[in-house]
């Protein structure tokens, strides 16, 4: 039976350049919006990759004028409030992003904080008191790998960390970069515990927001499209990095990601990520990829005693099927067999718990206290979600 269609609204993705050798297209696309480049990189990644000389004289010879910025980690308000100030003057017409998530969405605050005043952690969802009137200046997103989506989304995650830290978003539906530029030859080179840690946190977005309680009919279709291109390249691409066939899947599936989760939201594994986010340093992708299998093992036990959203369940065998070679097997065996994948794959990336980073048992009360869940296609209660932290320990 086709469950009957509830109201949504759907935030559009950006303009999008897809394929092997596409960064060649940015030198034309940037020009298009101006003359005055600020590029944001990371530290290292983009000075030691084999594209930047010729992106750069390809810049060049656009006669576009270009300001770096390099961001090193998940990036703070007061990083965020430094790059404005440093920049302002040179009134960018457009900012070019160029690295992970981490960087996207600095970029992202950068672009959206240079038209307006005050610092960044006014306009921060739960923490300022201040509304950004959604102006920024424009913003290319060309991601390096494949995890976040960031470049198909409408929020920029920004953190302190620390005893009274938090994880929260600047966001607005015209923070969508205008262009997004995926070229998986970009990600060739990414290490292989940041492919596992990236392309894990892709599969729980895509998981989660196909889940999630305010999924609709567009957001179910791209995520399917995105969980199949999961299910048959993400462990190539851990252990074949140098193959671009499984890293354009990933790509692929990263940027569907970013897509569904800006419209149909997350579960219990981005509720965690966003609390232990702001207690610990610990990375993105990193903290999803070592909650996913507890997550859904404790969200399907509950499902099965509950008995109120069987709806949730036929998904979950949907995408346990996906991931299947049997035919004609029950359910519950598609269901059983999606989370066997999941545990087996963290075991198989080495995925780390959360106990090496300083998550203890003495933090379990805080995190969940602080935890959001309402997304989860059923609500666990404090007990379930300190027992989720407790398989996940490492």
């Amino acid at each position: 039976m086709i469950k009957t269609i509830g109201p949504f609204d759907f935030t559009p993705p950006p303009q999008l350049h897809f394929g092997c050798g596409k960064i060649s297209v940015l030198p034309a696309i940037a020009k298009g919006y101006g003359s005055r480049v600020l590029l944001i990189t990371g530290k290292r990644s983009f000075d030691f990759s084999l594209y930047s000389n010729d992106l750069l004289e390809g810049l060049g010879a656009k006669r576009i004028t270009i300001v770096r910025q390099t961001i090193d980690a998940e990036p703070s308000p007061a990083v965020i409030d430094a790059a404005v100030i440093a920049h302002a003057s040179f009134d960018p017409d457009v900012v070019v992003a160029i690295g992970g998530g981490s960087v996207l969405d600095a970029a992202k605050a950068v672009a959206a904080m240079l038209p307006v005043k005050g610092s960044v952690k006014d306009y921060l969802e739960g923490v300022g008191t201040r509304v950004h009137p959604g102006v920024k200046v424009k913003l290319i997103a060309v991601p390096t790998t494949s995890g976040t989506g960031s470049e198909a989304t409408k929020n920029a995650v920004l953190s302190e960390t620390g005893e009274k830290g938090y994880k929260r978003s600047l966001r607005h539906n015209n923070f969508v970069p205008d262009a997004a530029i995926l070229d998986p030859v970009l990600t060739l080179g990414c290490p292989p515990a940041i492919t596992a840690a990236t392309g894990m946190d892709a599969f729980t977005q895509l998981l989660e927001s196909y889940l999630s309680t305010a999924a609709n009919p567009i957001t179910d279709a791209l995520a399917q499209e995105g969980l199949r291109r999961v299910a048959k390249s993400l462990p190539q691409a851990f252990h074949e990095g140098a193959n671009p066939e499984p890293r354009t899947d990933m790509a692929m599936a990263s940027y569907l990601s970013g897509i569904t989760l800006a419209n149909a939201g997350l579960g219990l594994v981005h509720g965690f990520a966003s609390s232990i986010g702001g207690y610990f340093s610990i990375p993105h992708g990193v903290i999803c990829s070592s909650l996913m299998s507890a997550a859904n093992k404790v969200t399907v036990r509950k499902l099965r005693q509950e008995k109120m959203n069987e709806h949730a369940l036929t998904k979950y065998a949907t995408i346990g099927k996906m991931f299947s070679n049997e035919q004609k097997r029950s359910d519950e065996y598609y269901t059983d067999y999606l989370l066997e994948v999941i545990e087996m794959w963290q075991d198989q990336m080495k995925i780390p718990g959360l106990s090496p980073y300083g998550v203890t048992p003495a933090a379990y009360e805080k995190i969940v206290n602080s935890t959001d869940n309402k997304n989860n296609p059923v609500r666990l209660g404090k007990e379930e979600m300190v027992e989720v932290l407790e398989m996940a320990e490492g």
